[in-house]
């Protein structure tokens, strides 16, 4: 590796893009004149941690192009539903998304690895895999009959077990909790008795005070502080099973990118 490669490589990755930013920024459509890109994500407007990661990353992109691709994010609901960003990207209603892998389980089953997977790899290890162990080839061919090119887009490290409206002493206790899960995590929730009730971010605690759902896993105690859930599920149980890494995704539409 040049002296000159790796000072990008570390520039890059020092900006928060890394791969991502190198892939945009090379793209010769740039270099033909100005341009707006629409990023629709599945997080409430400047929700804090992934909504303020993805408003990041549009900055970022934006000024590290010196303004000739410029990004207006649409938080949920505004362009696209939460749970509407990956065929949004696909069909090119935007551009871009910030979002997380495992909400796509149903159009694709090993979606949700690419997020994280329960008793699996922590977030470093995730990285090293995406990175250096074949995981972004993997990742690109199974995105790739939708026209989606995936990126990782942050992570918030290792997740809670989630907040209860109710004490669990045993397992028994689990039973016929309706629970707030994603991915392979309210699968395992389900096989142990509870209900898994897949709500976008924003409709959690409205869920918890509706009696919708009886329990949420989200992130962590930052971001699920800052939702509130506590004033709605009072206990809260750690450490988590189901998320050992949480790793979020940037989807660009494949035929924009080329």
């Amino acid at each position: 590796m040049t002296e000159k490669s790796l000072s990008r490589r570390k520039f890059m990755a020092a900006s928060g893009l890394g791969v991502a930013g190198a892939g945009l920024f090379s793209t010769p459509a740039i270099a033909s004149g100005a341009r707006q890109w629409k990023m629709v994500t599945s997080w409430p407007k400047g929700a804090p941690g992934v909504g303020v990661t993805a408003q990041r990353l549009a900055d970022r992109i934006t000024t590290m192009s010196g303004g000739k691709l410029s990004v207006k994010l649409y938080a949920a609901g505004e362009l696209v539903p939460a749970l509407e960003v990956f065929g949004a990207v696909g069909g090119g209603t935007a551009e871009l998304g910030h979002t997380a892998s495992f909400f796509w389980q149903g159009k694709a089953k090993a979606s949700v690895f690419f997020t994280t997977v329960p008793f699996g790899l922590t977030a470093l290890e995730h990285m090293a895999w995406i990175n250096q162990g074949g995981g972004q080839e993997l990742w690109d061919k199974l995105y790739q009959p939708f026209d989606i090119k995936p990126f990782m887009a942050g992570n918030t490290g290792i997740q809670m077990g989630g907040w209860f409206k109710k004490e669990l002493n045993s397992l028994d206790d689990l039973r016929g909790v309706k629970i707030r899960s994603a991915g392979l995590g309210g699968e395992l929730y389900e096989a142990m008795g509870a209900t898994s009730v897949l709500l976008p971010p924003g409709d959690i605690y409205p869920g918890l005070q509706n009696g919708l759902i009886d329990a949420a896993e989200f992130l962590g105690p930052w971001s699920d502080r800052a939702f509130g859930f506590y004033k709605a599920a009072p206990y809260y149980y750690w450490p988590s099973f189901n998320k050992p890494n949480g790793t979020a995704e940037c989807l660009v539409n494949r035929t924009a990118f080329e």
